[in-house]
């Protein structure tokens, strides 16, 4: 479905790693689909707790990455990555097969910041 880079994985595994020397425990990182505008859909990502029913769990080097059986149809093919660079750093998400996500502004009718229809 999905593919978590080693340096994102890398990075998810030293993340846990500092909520549990703080006594949080995590289960893994949900990732899901939230709708977007003419960009696209944004993706949002968590720490959770726990497992829901119907998710799809996936295991990257020990850190577990979940999915709503809801976002997991628009994420076949999407790749996690975590970059630095002398400007900053951050995960990001690559999705090549992104399609506008229902409920958008646009399809719905309205308008948006971004100066479409």
């Amino acid at each position: 479905m999905l593919t978590l880079t080693e340096s994102a994985g890398r990075k998810l595994s030293e993340v846990l790693a500092q909520q549990a020397e703080h006594g949080k425990s995590w289960y893994g990182l949900r990732l899901r689909v939230e709708a977007g505008c003419c960009s696209g859909p944004r993706y949002g990502l968590s720490l959770t707790e726990r497992e829901a029913e119907g998710d799809w769990v996936g295991e990257f080097g020990g850190v577990r990455v979940l999915v709503d059986r809801e976002s997991a149809p628009q994420l076949q093919g999407l790749r996690i990555d975590f970059i630095e660079t002398p400007e900053g750093s951050g995960f990001t998400v690559e999705n090549p097969n992104a399609l506008p996500v229902a409920g958008t502004p646009h399809e719905s009718g309205g308008g948006c910041a971004c100066g479409g229809h």
